[in-house]
């Protein structure tokens, strides 16, 4: 019997549904799409499913049927040519001859950037934790790969010292050696001097409280912590006490007297450090501003009583340093308003400080070009635009031509010389980007990133990295994300954020700084240039740095 035709038909027209479930589809059978399960698999006891299946072209290919509607529906007529779209098999050849085959890219670790909503629901939101857990999966892999980093990789402290017996009334005397021989050389580049840390610190605390004992003991437990967890409670115990103690005598003798002992500044300095190295966050900034209060307690009563003012003893000036230091290299990233004022540094001293990894001239040019930098927002006339370029080009002029010297034993000291020059290269770039708003496409910038990324590279070899999280953040903040390739080598071209992020993860265990903090933000400045590939920014009158990198590094320690 003959098939009725589409117009002799009655009733409805039965349709396939596009959104029945699986079972349905595969029994071809129409499916009601009844939700949470369909009448057919609700009666049949069958697993109700309407996910999305995914079809892979090989699969049929390999089956010799046809995907899709590819090579089914043409118009080829029987003598070979055609009126409509070909067949892909109408041309003799194999699946295999038509199949080409694309070579896959080496996927590294950190293939990652974009990775969740939060991303684009918070941007200014710096992710520490996750970037924490990235470096505690990486520092192992890269200390292993690395032979000239596993010289510092000392987590068996030899005995207690002798020298301190004032240490045996707090408990835990090997986290003083663990102090001396795993923290003091992670806070200077020199290879061949030691760091103030042991030669300033240490002879100092021959006479000190126990107070500062457990200050140096919760810093030394709070590093050993990274590597074994059982210290993190023991380090948090210490901090508390030395605190107790600290508020203690703060609230007996009064802030005034207590600003006359050196002591006291430098348990503070201790208690700071353990912040930057445990969280880096706010916390650090409080010991930061109490200190500053101390310190001016402190010139104030020198100048009401000069006959019992006299020349700062090593610790009291070295705890100053380290003070101001955090206070300028913090400040060039959040650019907020100076704690500690230019008299801090000696304008014409070119001689490499070891804890700085710099000279103190370059440190004065760089609280200098923060101040500018925050005074360009406020310029409302052309005279006052002509003055301030005019000092920006006198600023660049000097840090161009300055020669830092690596002075006393360390004539030789490579690590601690290429250091000091990378900080005055990412001074040179600060300075563009701060004062006279360039970008990362901006010629002069991508030849300093080059440049900075050049000598990282040769400190990461040389398995040196202290002193160069300033410039390290710096040319990473403003690495152009369209043009990463920054030279060849015999295995490749070299990639920016490839040499960065090795760096990074290698610097957990070179270093006492933060850099789950370092990290999570130069990933949110790379996130939020990511996105803005296809559309330029309406920034408003900020330049690149405070628009990218200034909103999320707030309470940053870079030193």
């Amino acid at each position: 019997m003959p098939r009725r035709k589409a117009a002799d038909r009655t009733g409805p027209v039965k349709t396939r549904s596009r959104n029945g479930c699986q079972e349905c589809r595969a029994s071809r059978v129409r499916c009601d799409t009844k939700k949470p399960i369909c009448t057919r698999c609700w009666e049949k006891g069958l697993t109700c499913s309407t996910n999305l299946v995914l079809k892979w072209e090989s699969e049929f290919v390999s089956r010799g049927a046809a995907f899709g509607r590819a090579g089914v529906w043409n118009k080829a007529k029987s003598d070979g040519s055609t009126s409509g779209v070909a067949s892909p098999y109408s041309t003799g050849l194999s699946p295999d001859e038509l199949r080409q085959w694309c070579l896959l890219p080496q996927i590294q670790q950190w293939a990652f950037i974009n990775s969740g909503v939060g991303t684009y629901e918070n941007p200014n939101d710096v992710d520490v934790v996750s970037n924490e857990q990235n470096e505690v999966s990486l520092v192992f892999r890269n200390v292993s790969s690395n032979p000239a980093l596993m010289t510092t990789v000392r987590h068996n402290p030899m005995p207690a010292l002798s020298l301190f017996p004032q240490a045996s009334q707090v408990g835990h005397a090997d986290l003083l050696d663990y102090y001396l021989q795993q923290v003091c050389p992670r806070t200077s580049a020199s290879s061949t001097m030691s760091s103030p840390f042991a030669s300033v610190i240490l002879p100092f605390s021959v006479s000190a409280s126990p107070t500062l004992f457990k200050a140096i003991q919760a810093l030394g437990a709070c590093h050993r912590a990274r590597a074994d967890p059982s210290y993190a409670r023991v380090s948090l115990r210490l901090k508390s006490e030395t605190l107790r103690d600290l508020r203690r005598r703060l609230s007996h003798e009064g802030s005034s007297m207590c600003s006359a002992d050196p002591e006291v500044l430098v348990i503070m300095m201790m208690l700071c450090l353990y912040e930057i190295a445990d969280k880096c966050d706010q916390q650090w900034v409080i010991h930061l501003k109490g200190a500053k209060d101390l310190i001016k307690l402190r010139r104030q009563r020198a100048l009401a009583f000069p006959e019992e003012s006299s020349a700062l003893e090593p610790a009291s000036a070295f705890a100053e340093h380290f003070f101001a230091f955090q206070d300028v290299m913090g400040r060039t990233a959040c650019a907020k308003e100076v704690s500690f004022g230019s008299d801090y540094w000696k304008a014409d001293d070119r001689s490499i400080d070891l804890w700085m990894g710099c000279s103190p001239e370059l440190v004065s040019i760089l609280s200098t070009i923060t101040d500018m930098s925050r005074a360009r927002r406020h310029l409302d006339s052309d005279s006052a635009r002509d003055t301030f370029y005019h000092e920006a080009k006198s600023v660049q002029h000097q840090l161009e031509h300055l020669v830092q010297e690596v002075g006393g034993d360390g004539d030789e000291d490579d690590a601690l010389a290429s250091a000091a020059e990378a900080k005055r290269l990412a001074a040179l770039l600060y300075l563009h980007c701060g004062l006279y708003g360039a970008n990362p496409t901006t010629p002069v910038v991508i030849e300093y990133v080059h440049q900075i990324l050049r000598l990282v590279s040769e400190q990461l070899d040389r398995g040196s990295l202290a002193s160069v999280t300033w410039p390290l953040f710096v040319a990473a903040v403003e690495l152009d994300p369209s043009h990463d390739e920054l030279w060849s080598s015999p295995d490749g071209t070299v990639s920016g954020r490839s040499i960065i992020l090795h760096a990074l993860a290698a610097m957990v265990e070179s270093t006492i700084s933060n850099i789950a903090r370092t990290r999570a933000v130069i990933v949110q400045v790379w996130q939020a240039r990511d996105q803005d590939l296809l559309k330029a920014p309406q920034m408003k009158g900020l330049n690149d740095w405070e628009w990218y990198v200034v909103p999320v590094s707030d309470a940053m320690s870079l030193a």
